[in-house]
């Protein structure tokens, strides 16, 4: 009962840092302000930002999911 409930508040965690996680990531496209603006400049720096954040989203998907079949299937009873 107590590892249900301590394994449910860290999987509602993982959902709400995912959630900002995948905010917070650069849209790839320009949309329509790529039809405004003439140039971007692009810095090395945000490209290994970029990695990073995908390795950290990639992580929290993986234990929220896991979390999830975990809490679904029932197997802590």
């Amino acid at each position: 009962m107590m590892m249900t409930t301590v394994l449910s508040w860290i999987w509602i965690g993982s959902g709400l840092l995912l959630i900002l996680f995948v905010l917070l990531h650069s849209p790839k496209g320009d949309g329509m302000g790529g039809l405004a603006a003439s140039g971007s400049s692009t810095f090395t720096s945000s490209s290994s930002a970029e990695a990073t954040l995908n390795r950290i989203t990639w992580t929290t998907l993986a234990v929220f999911l896991t979390l999830a079949i975990i809490l679904s299937a029932g197997w802590l009873k």
